[in-house]
C-alpha cells in the first residue's frame, strides 16, 4: 500500500471475492471481482437486489452492473456467480457505467442470456455501436494518423497501429439493438431504493456513476479510483478535446457526497474516504502539468516528447497509445488555458511551448 492509499480506508481490509462467488459489501449490493488477460488484472462487478413490474406482478432477481470483456473465461466466471449467487433468482437488467470493453464486453450475451434490457447512456451505446464496426480509437489508418501527428511517427509504430483494426471487436463482438438511457440526474428504483446518476467526463463519452443516499454508496465505475489514476486521453475521434479539464470538473460533482461514502470502484477494493480521494487526484494531474510547463519551457515538445516526462517505465506499444493520449490531455488543458501555444511542423507534428 502506497502512502495515498495509507489516507483512505479500506472497510472489508484485504479480502477479495473468490472465483465464481461474490462478497455483500453493503445490504443487496454484492461485489464481484473478474479477471483481465492485461496489466489491469482485474474488474470488479456489482449485483444489485432488485425487483421490476411484470406481466403478472412484481419479478425478484437482480441487477448487474457492468459485464467484463468478451471471452470464454468471463462467460464461465458469470456462469458460476449465476450457479452460486443469484439464490434461484434471475437477473433482471444489465447497467453499464460506460462503453470501454472490460466494462460493456459482455452486455449484449448477459442482455440475450436473460433476456433483458442494458442501461446505458445514449452516448456510451452510440460509440460502442460504432465501435464494433471496427473504426474505434485503438487502431486503424485514422488512429496511426493522429498519433503520428503527434510525434508517434516511426516506421514500426505507425505500422503496428494502422494494422491494428480489430481490438475493440475482438472485446465486443455486438451490442444490442436497443437499451434503456442513463443521464446525468436521473432517478432509478434498485430494489425500492432510489439511486442518482452521476454523470462523467473525460474518460469515456458519457460515464454515469451510481449513487444511493440511503446506503451512501456510490459505484463509481472508472471515475473513482482509489490505487490508480483513471485514463483520461485525447483520440482522434474528438481531436481538439479538452479531457482532463472534463474530467477535474467532473470528478468534482461528487464533493456534494459524504465524506463517508463507500465508494465501489471499477478497479481496486472497496474504501472510504471520498473527499480525500478527490484531492489526491487534482493533486496528481496538478504536479504531471507543472511537469508538462517545466519540459515545453525548455524546448517545444510533441507529445511523444511528454511520455517519458510523465511515464517513467518502459511501455510496450498498447501501453504506449494510452500514455499518448494521456499526453495529448494534459497537453490540451494547458492550450486551452493559454499557458502553451500549439505549431504544426514542417514534418506534421504538433509541437507545444510555453506562451512568452
Amino acid at each position: 500500500m502506497n502512502a495515498l492509499e495509507q489516507q483512505l480506508h479500506y472497510p472489508l481490509g484485504d479480502a477479495l471475492p473468490e472465483q465464481g462467488h461474490c462478497i455483500e459489501v453493503a445490504p443487496g449490493i454484492k461485489w464481484i471481482r473478474m479477471a483481465l488477460p492485461f496489466a489491469l488484472n482485474h474488474i470488479n462487478l456489482w449485483m444489485l437486489r432488485d425487483s421490476v413490474e411484470g406481466e403478472h406482478g412484481r419479478i425478484e432477481g437482480w441487477s448487474v452492473v457492468d459485464c467484463c470483456i468478451s471471452r470464454d473465461e468471463s462467460k464461465a466466471q458469470w456462469e458460476a456467480i449465476f450457479a452460486n449467487e443469484l439464490d434461484g433468482l434471475p437477473i433482471l437488467r444489465v447497467i453499464a457505467t460506460h462503453m470501454h470493453p472490460d466494462h460493456i464486453g459482455l452486455a449484449n450475451w448477459l442482455c440475450q442470456r436473460w433476456n433483458v434490457a442494458l442501461w446505458i447512456s445514449a452516448t456510451d451505446f452510440q460509440v460502442a455501436r460504432m465501435a464494433c464496426l471496427g473504426d474505434n480509437g485503438f487502431g486503424g489508418e485514422r488512429s496511426a494518423a493522429y498519433f503520428a501527428q503527434h510525434g508517434l511517427n516511426d516506421a514500426e509504430s505507425v505500422a503496428k497501429i494502422r494494422e491494428r483494426t480489430n481490438y475493440f471487436p475482438s472485446l465486443v463482438p455486438s451490442m444490442p439493438e436497443s437499451y434503456c438511457r442513463l443521464m446525468d440526474g436521473k432517478l432509478l428504483n434498485i430494489g425500492g431504493r432510489s439511486w442518482r446518476c452521476i454523470s462523467g467526463y473525460g474518460h469515456a463519452p458519457e460515464h454515469i456513476a451510481l449513487y444511493c443516499d440511503e446506503l451512501q454508496v456510490l459505484i463509481g465505475g472508472d471515475m473513482m479510483l482509489p490505487r490508480i489514476s483513471t485514463n483520461v486521453s485525447v483520440y482522434e475521434q474528438e481531436p481538439e478535446a479538452n479531457a482532463l479539464r472534463q474530467f477535474l470538473d467532473s470528478i468534482d460533482k461528487f464533493c456534494a457526497l459524504p465524506e463517508s461514502t463507500l465508494t465501489l470502484p471499477a478497479h481496486g477494493k472497496p474504501f472510504t474516504g471520498l473527499h480525500t480521494r478527490i484531492g489526491q487526484l487534482h493533486e496528481h494531474h496538478r504536479d504531471r502539468l507543472v511537469e508538462v510547463m517545466q519540459a515545453c519551457a525548455q524546448e517545444p515538445c510533441s507529445a511523444r516528447d511528454i511520455v517519458p516526462v510523465m511515464f517513467k517505465r518502459e511501455l510496450d506499444l498498447h501501453q504506449m497509445t494510452f500514455a499518448m493520449g494521456e499526453a495529448v490531455a494534459h497537453l490540451h488543458l494547458l492550450w486551452f488555458e493559454g499557458k502553451l501555444r500549439r505549431r504544426l511542423g514542417d514534418d506534421g507534428v504538433y509541437r507545444f511551448n510555453v506562451v512568452a
